[in-house]
């Protein structure tokens, strides 16, 4: 490996891995979220798709597909398909969230207004079902269908547990694995499956993404605390001022005094926040050992992804897959 190449992160080498078949995809995504009688469709999408994500939900299903012989057409529509559902939980999160910023930009529902991001989301909901259906093949429709309906079922358990200080760490996987891991799940299990690969690859594939999403989710919350805004493309302490109780919160909650739990009650159950409780939160944080230990878990996760490739045929991606699971970590070394 040359010097260059060690020195370009996992995804970008990933990405020039599968240049080809990432264009191809770059094509459909651009051709199918058209309308001829709404504009305002690819107006919508066209801001959060083009605003330059990794795109690291459908090099995943390329990946796959590639790592276990596949020979094509089928895994581009399934790449798309997996960016639709992502793109249209990302417009629909938003409203939620009443975000103002997403990938460093202003939201869609800041630029336009919630009723379109809410209906260009099921559009896209809609063209993702469409996509999927082009393959031909019912398995990978019925992953793809089961993790759409895990989304949402994780988004609507992420309402009621957010603000709670009774969550803990169960719930919040729960969470996790339905709004994040899900996806990243699918969309690798359903490159093994489009390929025909033996039954336990199409596991370990499955078992790669849902451990890379958990991964990938605990880092973006420890992030929020300690990153920057041009690392995490929002703001700074958003989950804070949305009062939503990410791991690092529900460890520090868990070896609260009295005193300290009072505080979570007041900032998170009551909303009621006031200047200096941002940093006063990270300072608790930092007292319990609550964001080295949910950057533990995070390593954990990370390293459960790479073992579970040992499965898979020995091949240039397959590595490319392995480092992409220590980078996700490495950002909060």
């Amino acid at each position: 490996m040359s010097l260059d190449e060690t020195a370009r992160k996992p995804h970008d080498l990933l990405a020039a891995h599968l240049a080809v078949e990432m264009e191809a995809v770059n094509l459909l995504i651009r051709e199918r979220m058209a309308s001829e009688h709404a504009p305002r469709i690819p107006q919508v999408t066209a801001h959060l798709v083009e605003a330059g994500g990794k795109r690291l939900r459908p090099m995943l299903t390329l990946a796959a597909a590639r790592l276990c012989g596949y020979g094509g057409p089928f895994h581009v529509h399934l790449a798309a398909t997996v960016e639709f559902i992502h793109t249209a939980t990302l417009l629909h999160d938003d409203v939620v969230d009443e975000s103002e910023r997403r990938r460093g930009r202003p939201t869609a529902n800041l630029l336009w207004d919630n009723k379109s991001s809410v209906l260009v989301g099921d559009y896209l909901f809609a063209r993702s079902f469409q996509l999927m259906t082009e393959t031909g093949n019912m398995r990978v429709m019925g992953i793809l269908a089961n993790a759409s309906a895990t989304i949402a079922e994780g988004e609507v358990l992420q309402l009621t547990a957010a603000q709670d200080l009774a969550t803990d760490e169960g719930i919040y996987l729960k969470v996790v694995r339905g709004k994040t891991a899900a996806l990243f799940s699918a969309a690798t299990e359903v490159g093994g499956v489009i390929a025909g690969a033996a039954e336990p690859q199409v596991r370990a594939l499955h078992d790669y993404g849902d451990a890379l999403g958990i991964a990938f989710q605990i880092v973006d919350d420890l992030l929020d605390y300690g990153g920057t805004d041009a690392v995490i493309g929002k703001n700074t302490g958003d989950d804070f001022r949305e009062r939503k109780l990410t791991l690092p919160v529900i460890k520090a909650v868990a070896k609260a005094d009295a005193e300290e739990r009072a505080f979570w009650q007041r900032v998170i159950e009551k909303g009621d926040q006031r200047e200096g409780d941002l940093a006063h939160a990270v300072a608790l944080m930092a007292r319990h050992g609550a964001m080295e230990a949910a950057r533990q878990e995070a390593l954990a996760w990370a390293e459960k992804a790479r073992a579970v490739l040992a499965i898979l045929p020995d091949d240039p991606i397959r590595d490319m897959l392995r480092d992409l699971a220590a980078y996700v970590v490495a950002r909060i070394s």
